[in-house]
């Protein structure tokens, strides 16, 4: 038992590290069916202007407990300015092209954000200590764990149930489900799916600059940070069904699991276990645990 339960807590702090990475690649390829590379680079800009906010917070001489309120309000205005100015300026053209085209355009974008990003910040890394180090720490199985990781697993527990309820508990989420299942329709009702489309790529805009935020405080933000995050959600997403978000929780705690065992048990295969689990999962199910089905045109 005293072994399990480390490897447990570490499987479940790091899958809802991973489901705050995926959730909003996911919902984005749900609704608009545009698998964003740039993701990365949201993601990216989230950690860097967490670290920007949450400095000049502490710099000022106030309270360590408002860098947390810094953190969020970093994800808030990542998302709410660079997603917008992405759908409106560049991506709303672009619908109804192939999926092949899309990724290229979002993958040029991802590369010119990361220069973007460089140009900011610079290429030196930029440290966060402050909010990660303030709750202090916890003991489970004879292990010190830092209770940052609880406030992960909270946040991934909120956005996950934020999602579920706006999806299906609200009268704007059961019209985006119907755009979901069904473009053409929706607009031949009087759907307005510009506007949700709007709205799916600054939530999704907003999720991916969250997770980043709330990393920036746990490692080195360092340029190019994107890029290894961008890998690992898209394995999640594939495992879990692209365009499920059932499925991204899913596979994010099935990956994390693994991955945890296999760093107390065979370390050495670290990386090669979470794209093991991928391979395993898509020769059983090709399109994912829980693949989105698709409206039937006749």
């Amino acid at each position: 038992m005293s072994n399990i339960l480390p490897v447990a807590f570490d499987g479940i702090a790091y899958g809802s590290w991973l489901f705050l990475m995926s959730a909003g690649l996911t919902l984005i390829y749900g609704v608009m069916r545009i698998l964003n590379v740039a993701h990365g680079s949201l993601y990216a800009l989230g950690a860097y202007a967490a670290c920007s906010f949450a400095s000049a917070w502490l710099n000022g001489g106030l309270p360590a407990a408002g860098s947390f309120g810094m953190l969020l309000l970093a994800a808030i205005v990542v998302g709410g300015l660079v997603g917008p100015l992405l759908e409106r300026g560049l991506l709303q053209w672009m619908y109804g092209k192939d999926e092949v085209v899309l990724v290229l355009i979002t993958y040029a974008v991802f590369l010119i954000m990361e220069d973007v990003i460089k140009l900011v910040w610079g290429v030196d890394s930029l440290l966060l200590p402050e909010p990660y180090a303030l709750p202090g720490n916890f003991s489970l199985g004879g292990l010190a764990y830092p209770a940052y990781n609880l406030l992960l697993i909270g946040m991934a527990l909120v956005t996950g149930l934020a999602l579920v309820w706006a999806l299906y508990r609200t009268r704007q989420g059961k019209l985006l489900l119907a755009v979901i299942h069904d473009r053409e329709m929706s607009m031949a009702m009087g759907i307005n799916v510009s506007r949700f489309y709007l709205a799916t790529f600054t939530v999704g805009a907003t999720l991916a600059a969250l997770g980043g935020a709330l990393t920036a405080p746990t490692v080195a933000v360092t340029p190019g940070i994107g890029v290894e995050v961008i890998v690992l959600a898209f394995a999640v997403v594939v495992i879990g069904g692209l365009g499920s978000l059932g499925g991204a929780a899913l596979g994010a705690l099935l990956v994390g699991l693994v991955r945890s065992a296999t760093v107390r048990y065979w370390p050495e295969a670290e990386l090669f276990s979470i794209y093991a689990v991928m391979a395993i999962v898509l020769i059983a199910r090709p399109k994912g645990l829980f693949a989105a089905q698709e409206a039937r045109k006749i």
